[in-house]
Formats: structure tokens, C-alpha cells, sequence
């Protein structure tokens, strides 16, 4: 793209559209077709998940984009308008409220588990009094009637609605097959109940098809639910309040009301409010919440400070650079959003089956009854014919193939503690071919552990003991992370810290304290610069540090005592973890804002194939996306607030259920444990369950291809048509089974 170009993209107008009726990918797909069409319209996306659409172009008018849509049968909603308070209570941070989207969808959620309440109350009923019920008594008839009645036409009027909305405007999709199947059913069975005597009934059919499929909307909205709380909670994470100095006084204020250039103090434990750069003091402050690392950032006068993370020591006297939706968290929310909008639709094999099969056994069915008619038959055995066509057309092996496979490998799954969000995460799983690990956290333990404790060599050197006891006498009287390491790995060797006097923390170079009478110092090499250190040790120290890991040296009044060392170590079965995805052909890359010399040592320790290294958190999306662009399906395993925007735009996000509540419901897979086999596991039985899939749409496919001739030459009454559907139903609730030993032997 040349210069002109890109300026003629940057000046594109963008509007933003909640999407109301879509249910399946063919939808998403004929909406973005529609918008794409459009005077003015240069780029048009539709995502199913989110149910939003992005459209971009030169003047383009909100007003015909919904009359368009609207003339298909779905409706468009500006994103600026989700409610009347919209205007006056946007959310601070970001200028969306996503309160109202939040309380939609929950909406949402709690209408598909009120249809699926109904819908069961009155099914079990009526399945039992079917199956085991006596059949040819008429009150039994005619109470499956009346239990069946409110299942088809209210709990499952959206597949009424839906079927109807679609043949309107000549389309089908898996709603036309669960409506089409389910009133044909419950039609014939009416029919036979009204003018026929002793022929089976089949209301018990159409009433479990739909009970089954709206359980299944159920869990689909409950997991849209939790995903559109990701963003809220990322910006529930910033600062309500914040100290600004006016007129020479201290004055605490909403946050809303910081503007650009207020001086702000923040105290010790405190979140830093917004954005900026230090005017005066030295401090730790924890930016782990947006780089993912666990050790504290050293801020002096000058340096630059972000909203919402904590400063751990010293006061600092700050002035707010950036507010509101220029905040690199409120970036971070920014980029969580348009990754979930901007993701392709998931193409259903269901919906692209339906589209060609619905209307050919719509005009079989039809062809079926003239026929007869035509040849001199009754019109009753033209009905039976016709019926019988369609019941064995009947999507209920179609329409349980993917809930069923779904449903055993999501248990499997939970069993095993792996939470896959749908069948549409499966479909992607099936197609990765690179997976990319965060570091800290995901193949890290996220924390820092003591790892090495060296005497100096010289003669008259202290013990090992020694060195670590006066050590951790030092820095129990820190808070520091560092600190807090040394002193959990003596006690984890017996080794407990003794009183300590005298203690002064000079921020970012190191501790000293008095232990024993002597004057110890533990901290950076520029702290203990006027002690001479031997060679060997300096040279421990140079390999340690080679090694990613942050040494610290230890010292008296007159002398270099020795080195330590911590590091975030790695997690057990990390390396396990990687040959298993290499083994299912995957290429595996890690990608951290650390250093290039820490990063590669990692890597190396578990066998990952390529490193990212000193990736700044905005960037770990734009890594995703040249790996997507270079023709790689990614999948994304991480667990930090940071990681959140790249979970959303891998075309698979895997966050490790240890970490924050952004990156999990961010992700499409989340791991209750943070162990990384648990990812690979994941991916394996991701694969699994959709290859089972397929299988069961092929063979409930076969028997309706198979029986179909024989019901046109009527070959096959209702009942037995009835029995084939029960049949294939039983295969592939069967195979999806299988999936319950999955892990079992492995």
C-alpha cells in the first residue's frame, strides 16, 4: 500500500452496528454481503460472536445501511445507541458503554434458559408417556398433543422465526432444518391423531429435537455472556479516585475530572490514577497487569508511569500525560474489542449442508405428494408419502451430530480442566498450525524463586549458609518481590533470617541493614562498586546473568561476600508440553516483553522453536497478525491483562486459568489449571471432537441420502422412517461418546 493509500484508508469513515437476529454463519455471511453492496461501502465484516458489523467507507449513511439489512430480515443497531442513557453515561475510560452490552446478553442468556425450562418441563412428561404409555388410548393421544403444543410453538418459536425470516428471502439454513424436521413431526402426527386410527405418533420426536438445540443456545449465549465481560472488568481494574494538587493543596477527585497536565500524588499502595511521567521521587511500581513480568519497574524523576498499576515503595509525585481513551489501558480495552469484532464468522458444516439440502427435500416432498396423486392414489397415501419424506429428511441426527460431539468433548474437557467455549472453538482447532506461548505465567511459574547462591571464592569466604542467612536477615525487612524470594528460598532450605537493624532500602540499586554487628549490603553491582570482587565470582555472575537471570551481590564493610541469583523459573511440564504439540505437527513460538538473553534461555530449556523477545504489550497483536498473515492459523496461550488483545485476535486463545479473569474470558479455551500440557491436551481433544463431528454429519447425512428414494416410492412408512431417525440419532450420540475416554489412555 503506498502513501496515498494508506491516507485515503486512514480517512475512511468507520460505523459500528449491533447486529439483532443472526443465528448461524450463513447469516453473518448474507448480512456482510448486503452491507459490502452498498453505495460508498469499501470494507464490510459481520462477526456471529459478538454480533456486531464494521462497515468503512466515504460517506456513508447509517440510515440506508439498516433499510438494507432490514429489507433481509435482520436489523442493525448503531453502536452509539444501545439505550437512552448511551449519550450522558459512557464509560470513562473508552467512550463505549459496555454496561448495556454486558446487560443485553445477559438478558439474552437468562431468555434461553427460560425457553429451555419450558421446553424440558413439558418434553420428559411427554417422552415418557410416549414411550412407555399406552398408545392407543385417545386421552394418551391427545395429552401429547396438548404437552407437546408449547414446545413447538413457543419455546421453539426462534426456529419457527428464524425458518420463516430465511424462506422470506429464499435461504435456508440449520433453523430451517430443525424447523422443517420439527413440523413435520409434530403436523403429521396431528394429522394422524385427527383423522387416522392406531398409526404411531411422533410429537415426542419434534419436542426432544428442539429441547436438545435449546440447551444448547443456552450454554452458546451463557458463553457470549462471559466474554462481554471482558472489557468491563479490564477497566474496572483502573483507579476510582486520584489526589491532585491545585493551588498548592492536596485535593482527592474522581477520576473522571484529572485533565491533561494535573499533578498527581500517588503514595505507596496506591494504583497509579492515569497515564504520565514522574516529577519527583523514586519508587517500584508493578506494571505485571499490563507487561506481564513480576518484577517491579525502578521509577526516578522522568520516568514514564501507566493507569492502573501499583506502586509498591516509595511516594511519587506525577503529572498526567494522557486520560481516558488515550490511556494504554483503555488501549488495551480498545484492542480487546476490535480483535473480537474484526474475527472472520466460523463457517458451520451444518449451515453450508443445509443450504443445498433443505430445498431439494423441500422439492422431493412436494414432488412426492403430486406424484402420487397424479399416478391415482388416495390422498391419504399421498400425505403418508409425503410425511414420510420428510420425517426421514428430518435434521435430528443433523441437528444432534455437532451438539452431541460438543457436549462429550466440552465434559471430557471440563473433567480434565479445559474450558472450551463451543463447537465454533473447536472448528479452529482443527486447522492451527502454529501456537504461540506467552512466557510469564504460561510456561514461567510468574514468580520469582531463589536459584542460586554462590560464596565468593576467595580465601576466608563465608559458607553458603552464611552467605544466605545474612542475606535474608537483609531482606526480610524488604516487600520487594526480589527480596521476598531470597528470603522464602532460605527458610525453604531451614535456613531462618535473623533480627536485623539499621535497615535503608535505596530504591533500584539495593538493600543494607546491620546483622551481627556487620554492615551488609545486598543489591546491584553499583551498589557495592568500592568492593573489589574476584574474578571467578564476577564471572559466576556474568554466566548467571547470561542466563536471564537477575543476580544480586552481597557484601560487608570491606568485602565481596558472594552472589544470588532468582529468576521465574520454569514450569515443570513445559517441556513435556512442546514435544506433544510438535508431535501434532505444530510449530511452536514464545513471545514476552523480556530480554533477548532471558527469552532465548527459556526457549532453549523447554525446545520452543522461535522466540519473540522485548515485545511491548500493543505488539503482541501485531505479532499474531503477520503470523495470520503469512497464511498460519495461531493459536495464543497466555494469562496476563496484556495478553488479553492477543488472545482475542489468535484465531485460538488458550488462556491459562491461573491468570486474570480479561485474558480468560477473553479467551476461547481457558485451562483451570496452569500447567502447560493442559494446553496441548486441549488442542488434541479440540481436533478430536471436531473430527468427530464430521464423522457424525457424514453418516446422519448417509441415512437421509440412503432412505429418502425408498420413502418417495413408498417403501417406507412414517414409523419406519421414524426408526431410522432414532437409529442414526443412536449412532451419533454413540461416537460422540467415544470422546468420554479420551486422556484415559494416552
Amino acid at each position: 500500500m503506498d502513501t496515498r493509500e494508506r491516507h485515503h484508508a486512514a480517512s475512511l469513515e468507520t460505523l459500528t452496528f449491533e447486529v439483532e437476529g443472526m443465528t448461524c454463519a450463513s447469516c453473518a455471511r448474507r448480512v456482510e454481503k448486503v452491507l459490502a453492496g452498498q453505495e460508498g461501502v469499501s470494507e464490510a465484516g459481520v462477526n456471529l460472536a459478538v454480533e456486531k458489523a464494521t462497515v468503512r467507507g466515504d460517506d456513508l449513511s447509517p440510515e440506508k445501511l439498516m433499510r438494507a439489512v432490514e429489507s433481509i430480515g435482520y436489523k442493525l443497531v448503531p453502536h452509539d445507541a444501545l439505550g437512552s442513557k448511551a449519550a450522558h453515561d459512557m464509560d470513562a475510560h473508552t467512550g463505549h458503554d459496555h454496561g448495556i452490552e454486558v446487560g443485553k446478553e445477559e438478558q439474552r442468556t437468562r431468555a434461553a434458559l427460560i425457553d429451555f425450562t419450558v421446553a424440558a418441563v413439558f418434553t420428559v412428561p411427554l417422552f415418557i408417556l410416549a414411550m412407555f404409555g399406552p398408545m392407543h388410548e385417545m386421552w394418551s393421544r391427545w395429552l401429547q398433543l396438548g404437552l407437546a403444543l408449547p414446545v413447538q410453538f413457543w419455546a421453539g418459536r426462534r426456529f419457527l422465526v428464524s425458518a420463516s425470516r430465511q424462506a422470506k428471502h429464499r435461504a435456508a439454513n440449520m433453523d430451517t432444518l430443525v424447523a422443517l424436521g420439527t413440523m413435520a413431526a409434530f403436523t403429521y402426527s396431528t394429522y394422524v391423531l385427527l383423522f387416522v386410527d392406531h398409526l404411531e405418533l411422533y410429537f415426542e420426536t419434534a419436542a426432544v429435537i428442539i429441547t436438545f438445540l435449546l440447551l444448547g443456545k443456552y450454554f452458546e449465549h451463557l458463553s457470549k455472556s462471559r466474554a462481554s465481560m471482558a472489557i468491563k472488568k479490564l477497566m474496572e481494574l483502573g483507579a476510582k479516585r486520584a489526589t491532585v494538587i491545585r493551588d498548592g493543596k492536596e485535593i482527592t477527585v474522581d477520576l473522571e475530572d484529572v485533565v491533561v497536565g494535573d499533578v498527581l500524588r500517588v503514595r505507596p499502595g496506591e494504583k497509579i490514577p492515569t497515564d504520565g511521567v514522574v516529577l519527583e521521587g523514586a519508587s517500584s511500581v508493578d506494571e505485571s497487569m499490563l507487561t506481564g513480568e513480576p518484577v517491579p519497574v525502578d521509577k526516578t524523576t522522568g520516568s514514564k508511569v501507566f493507569g492502573a498499576t501499583m506502586n509498591v515503595e516509595g511516594a511519587l509525585l506525577m503529572r498526567a500525560t494522557e486520560i481516558g481513551a488515550d490511556t494504554a489501558l483503555a488501549q488495551i480495552a480498545k484492542m480487546v474489542e476490535e480483535a473480537q469484532t474484526h474475527k472472520a464468522p466460523i463457517e458451520h458444516l451444518a449451515d453450508r449442508i443445509s443450504a443445498i439440502f433443505v430445498p431439494v427435500v423441500i422439492a422431493v416432498a412436494a414432488a412426492t405428494g403430486i406424484g402420487w396423486l397424479v399416478t391415482g392414489h388416495s390422498f391419504a397415501d399421498a400425505v403418508i408419502a409425503t410425511v414420510a419424506v420428510l420425517i426421514i429428511a428430518c435434521p435430528c441426527a443433523m441437528g444432534l451430530a455437532t451438539p452431541a460431539a460438543v457436549m462429550a468433548g466440552t465434559g471430557r474437557g471440563a473433567q480434565m480442566g479445559i474450558l472450551i467455549k463451543g463447537g465454533e472453538v473447536l472448528e479452529r482447532a482443527g486447522s492451527l498450525s502454529a501456537v504461540v506461548f506467552d512466557k510469564t505465567g504460561t510456561l514461567t511459574k510468574g514468580e520469582m524463586s531463589l536459584t542460586d547462591v554462590v560464596p565468593d571464592a576467595n580465601k576466608g569466604g563465608p559458607t553458603r549458609e552464611d552467605l544466605l542467612r545474612l542475606s535474608a536477615s537483609v531482606e526480610d525487612l524488604s516487600e520487594h518481590p526480589i527480596a521476598k524470594a531470597i528470603v522464602a528460598g532460605a527458610r525453604g532450605e531451614g535456613i531462618e533470617p535473623v533480627a536485623a537493624e539499621g535497615f535503608v532500602s535505596s530504591t533500584g540499586v539495593g538493600v543494607q541493614a546491620t546483622v551481627d554487628d556487620r554492615a551488609i549490603r545486598v543489591g546491584r553491582r553499583g551498589f557495592l562498586s568500592d568492593l573489589v570482587a574476584c574474578a571467578e565470582t564476577a564471572e559466576t555472575a556474568e554466566r548467571l546473568q547470561s542466563q536471564g537471570k537477575t543476580v544480586l551481590w552481597v557484601g560487608d564493610a570491606d568485602r565481596v561476600l558472594g552472589v544470588l541469583a532468582v529468576a521465574d523459573t520454569v514450569k515443570e511440564d513445559a517441556a513435556a508440553a512442546v514435544q506433544r504439540l510438535h508431535s501434532l505437527g505444530l510449530r511452536t513460538m514464545m513471545i514476552t516483553g523480556d530480554n533477548k538473553a532471558t527469552a532465548q534461555a527459556i526457549a532453549d530449556s523447554v525446545g520452543i522453536d522461535d522466540v519473540l523477545a522485548e515485545v511491548m504489550p500493543e505488539d503482541k497483536v501485531t505479532q499474531i497478525r503477520a503470523l495470520q498473515t503469512e497464511g498460519h492459523k495461531v493459536a495464543m496461550i497466555g494469562d496476563g491483562i496484556n495478553d488479553a488483545p492477543a488472545l482475542a485476535q489468535a484465531d485460538l486463545g488458550i488462556a491459562i486459568g491461573t491468570g486474570t479473569d480479561v485474558a480468560i474470558e477473553a479467551a476461547d479455551v481457558t485451562l483451570m489449571g496452569g500447567e502447560p500440557m493442559l494446553a496441548a491436551r486441549a488442542i488434541e481433544l479440540s481436533r478430536r471432537t471436531l473430527r468427530t463431528i464430521k464423522q457424525n454429519l457424514f453418516w446422519a447425512f448417509a441415512y437421509n441420502v440412503a432412505a429418502i428414494p425408498l420413502a418417495v416410492l413408498g417403501l417406507l412408512d412414517p414409523m419406519i422412517a421414524a426408526a431410522a431417525m432414532a437409529f442414526s440419532s443412536v449412532s451419533v450420540v454413540g461416537n460422540a461418546l467415544r470422546l468420554r475416554r479420551f486422556g484415559r489412555i494416552a
